[in-house]
């Protein structure tokens, strides 16, 4: 039957009624800008939407008589009195953990295993008795994954299953997914530690010292460059950086030598003071702790997905204290580097505003991509002029490994030269700086 004259013409999405949103991963600025842009346009168009508390925590626990979903407790039903006035707002509405479906398949045949695939049955189990018929994921890689897998088992439910439709949102202020030029929170959080770092140059400057700064950056150095270049750092070094001549072995894919990063930063503190700069700051990624040597990080605690706790390694201070003693032994100076770790001051942080105007638009493109193009498996990405694309989640995923791929900055890239040109460089002669304290 043709629609009447005058009658809104019929969507793609049509059907998509509820709207279920999770939130999942670390806090990130403008993630409030996210879900009130999908929010709202969906309640403006007459469909309801359910925000998830805490990430997929209560949907993995769910079971029809232990642990039902309970409205203002597990999950609130949206408003735009909700959600209207909160793009600029610190914090996370829905909350935020990182438990999620999925982590016990590590193939695709892992799929078709009942023990395996528990909690993501747990999860759909929980949308459909919520009628729920589209899921938007606002999260890093962990529940990039967890999106693509609820997608994948989905596609192998007999044919008459209820399904509920998949958008991922990404979010990560390590800005090193694939599939997108920068992710919301990255500008916030290198603006937030970039200051910092101005603030520690100072500090240097006063006291005659250096810094040696370790910043968030799980794998790549998006931030740790970010940071270094805004704040105006000596030097930055991180996964990209390690080379043969900076491994134990000798080899691109070796252990991390730390006497040979130490030389490293020696040679640029060597430099500055040729000049008469006896200060500064050196910014390193704490990815660089993945590769140190097993010995090193046998101590260190792990992640819910495995991952290396970074934190815990305090790349900054072994460091310091190695650079200390280079330093020692070339000048005979007992030379003061002290370490400091940044990024959690970060994650909440008052959003940029690139990062609002580029979390609205991801949030919109939910919304266009689940009504308007009728998509399902997809991931919303923006280009250019904040132009929506929609990436096929199965081409941002290895379906042999089942992981997602680490976006690191191309050593060929403008980005990388810029750092490279800004540092301090070996290959300048000597000029006239400020003089040094007595040490």
């Amino acid at each position: 039957m043709s629609p009447s004259p005058g009658a809104p013409p019929t969507l793609p999405g049509d059907r998509i009624r509820r709207v279920g949103i999770v939130f999942s991963g670390g806090p990130a600025p403008a993630a409030n800008a996210v879900i009130a842009a999908a929010a709202i346009s969906f309640l403006e168009d007459g469909r309801e939407v359910i925000g998830f508390f805490h990430g997929f925590s209560n949907l993995v626990a769910w079971d029809p008589v232990d642990h039902r979903l309970v409205a203002d407790e597990h999950y609130r039903r949206l408003t735009l009195a909700d959600v209207r006035g909160i793009r600029n707002a610190r914090g996370v509405l829905l909350g935020t953990s990182r438990v999620g479906p999925g982590a016990e398949v590590r193939t695709l045949d892992d799929l078709d295993d009942p023990a395996r695939t528990g909690n993501l049955r747990r999860v759909l189990e929980a949308l459909d008795a919520m009628e729920i018929d589209a899921l938007v994921t606002i999260g890093g890689d962990g529940t990039l994954r967890a999106a693509w897998l609820l997608y994948e088992y989905q596609a192998r439910l007999p044919e008459d299953s209820r399904r509920v439709a998949i958008v991922h949102l990404p979010k990560t202020i390590d800005n090193d997914y694939r599939g997108i030029d920068f992710t919301f929170g990255f500008f916030t959080a290198v603006d937030v530690m970039a200051k910092e770092v101005e603030n520690l140059r100072a500090d240097a400057a006063a006291t005659s010292s250096w810094f040696i700064i370790e910043t968030m950056g799980r794998k790549a150095g998006w931030l740790s460059y970010g940071v270094a270049i805004a704040g105006e750092a000596d030097l930055v070094l991180a996964a990209e950086d390690v080379d043969p001549t900076l491994t134990i072995d000798g080899t691109a894919s070796g252990a991390l030598d730390l006497d040979r990063l130490a030389a490293r930063i020696d040679l640029a503190v060597a430099a500055a003071e040729a000049r008469g700069k006896h200060h500064g700051v050196v910014v390193l990624a704490e990815g660089l702790a993945d590769r140190l040597p097993a010995d090193i990080i046998a101590h260190a605690g792990r992640n819910e997905q495995g991952n290396l706790a970074q934190g815990t390694v305090d790349l900054a201070r072994l460091v310091a204290a190695r650079v200390t003693e280079r330093h020692a032994r070339r000048t005979g100076v007992r030379k003061r580097f002290k370490s400091l770790q940044l990024g959690y001051e970060s994650r909440s942080a008052p959003p940029h505003a690139f990062d609002v105007m580029l979390g609205s638009q991801l949030g919109i493109g939910a919304y266009r991509a689940l009504v308007e193009e009728g998509l399902d498996g997809f991931m919303v990405s923006v280009t250019g002029q904040l132009d929506l694309h929609y990436l096929p989640l199965h081409t941002l995923v290895d379906r042999t490994t089942t992981r997602t791929e680490i976006r690191y900055i191309r050593r060929d890239s403008d980005l990388y030269r810029l750092a490279r040109f800004l540092e301090e460089r070996t290959d300048r002669g000597p000029q006239w700086g400020p003089g040094r304290r007595r040490e």
